[in-house]
């Protein structure tokens, strides 16, 4: 079917740009009619495309919004729509966005609210931006009438789940650094520094240390099987993720990292935050329980977590209530159970959920940085202690030498 481009001036005076789809000119302009639009041009055109056009029968795929841009756009969205119409709100992030990919996206979003879609429908257009519980939200307040209020909800939902990302990629950065920082040292003194102090003790004569001798072999297979090396530990990380990707294995996999002392605790604290913080979000704005789990669950990547919010949808749909889906599961921490239990006796589910999400982000603040502040000594302590073996062993046949030659 033919596609319009058009120039109109709405019922507030304001300059509306789009592109219309109809069987002929005549129908497009009885369709910016019935949009009470007053039409000033409109002509034969396209309508807008992806970037990513076919190349050799391949489809690029369109461009998609980062978390960062994702979350600026929608505070942005969130307070203009307050003050302004939502035509006009998508117009004018559209026009003082500088980044190309989200203005294109923002701009198809924009296309499909002038051509009369719902901002939730005309979102579903990017589905690569914006995720269903995203949409679902907007859906929702959409028919309630309080869009600026969801909108402002999701906004601060986008913020603090940024700021939880930032908190924990910042946490691992320095001690990551220092490990691949050692670990190189290390690797050089073994394939470098050992083979040339090697060639020294040859001439000796005397049988080495045995902690010389255990550095010399390392040092020696380093040195002529290091490629190998490099493919045994590329085929073994790819063994290890086509492995993953049996259903059985990966839950077996993701079960067992719950287990782990630390690392279980804050994959376990980090879910049932976000948790929280996203059914608190979507009971506030009235979206049905159901719903709101069942979205939560497709953004949940641990299989053994994802598993344990099916189980509670179904309880749910059963007739049960959250808590006691939550404590059957046993994956949950017990704070976020009784706080939730609070919260459906006295009607106030959404509140106790974001109070629980706030006290495991505080647990979850603490916890980083206590085990952080263990975690970079500790990587010095075996670094060094790796470093001084190496030296010892270097140092021990020449002090052997000395020992010889004083008698």
């Amino acid at each position: 079917m033919p596609d319009f481009d058009y120039l109109a001036i709405d019922t507030r005076g304001q300059e509306a740009r789009g592109h219309v789809v109809a069987p002929d000119i005549d129908a497009a302009r009885a369709t910016l009619d019935r949009r009470r639009l007053y039409v000033v041009r409109i002509e034969p055109g396209s309508a807008p495309v992806a970037r990513g056009r076919p190349l050799f029968g391949l489809q690029l795929g369109r461009p998609k919004m980062s978390a960062k841009q994702l979350t600026l756009f929608t505070r942005q969205l969130a307070t203009l729509s307050r003050v302004s119409p939502l035509e006009e709100s998508l117009r004018t992030i559209t026009r003082q966005t500088e980044q190309e990919k989200v203005r294109e996206v923002v701009q198809h979003v924009h296309s499909g609210v002038v051509e009369g879609r719902r901002l939730a429908d005309a979102m579903a257009r990017e589905p690569r931006s914006f995720p269903p519980l995203y949409r679902a939200m907007v859906a929702a307040g959409e028919s309630s009438g309080t869009l600026p209020a969801i909108l402002e909800r999701l906004s601060t939902l986008l913020e603090r789940q940024a700021e939880i990302r930032g908190k924990l990629l910042t946490a691992l950065a320095y001690p990551t650094i220092l490990a691949i920082v050692a670990m190189g040292v290390v690797t050089a003194l073994m394939m470098f520094v050992v083979p040339q102090v090697v060639e020294q003790f040859d001439t000796m004569g005397q049988e080495l240390p045995l902690l010389t001798r255990v550095v010399i072999v390392i040092s020696d297979i380093l040195v002529g099987w290091w490629w190998l090396m490099l493919l045994a530990f590329a085929g073994a990380l790819g063994g290890f993720v086509m492995a993953l990707r049996q259903p059985p294995i990966r839950l077996a996999f993701d079960s067992w990292l719950l287990r782990i002392p630390l690392l279980g605790r804050l994959l376990r604290d980090l879910h049932a935050a976000r948790m929280a913080r996203t059914l608190a979000t979507m009971v506030a704005s009235r979206l049905p329980l159901l719903e709101g789990l069942a979205l939560t669950a497709g953004t949940i990547h641990n299989r053994r977590l994802k598993l344990a919010s099916d189980e509670i949808t179904e309880s749910i749909r059963s007739g049960g209530s959250l808590s006691s889906a939550m404590r059957r599961a046993a994956v949950f921490p017990p704070l976020l159970t009784y706080l939730a239990a609070s919260g459906e006796a006295a009607g106030r589910l959404d509140e106790m959920l974001e109070r629980a999400a706030d006290y495991l982000e505080r647990e979850f603040d603490r916890f980083t940085a206590t085990a952080m502040s263990l975690l970079e000594p500790a990587i010095i302590v075996v670094m060094g202690g790796v470093v001084a073996t190496i030296v010892l062993a270097i140092l021990l046949p020449i002090l052997q030498l000395n020992t010889l030659a004083g008698q």
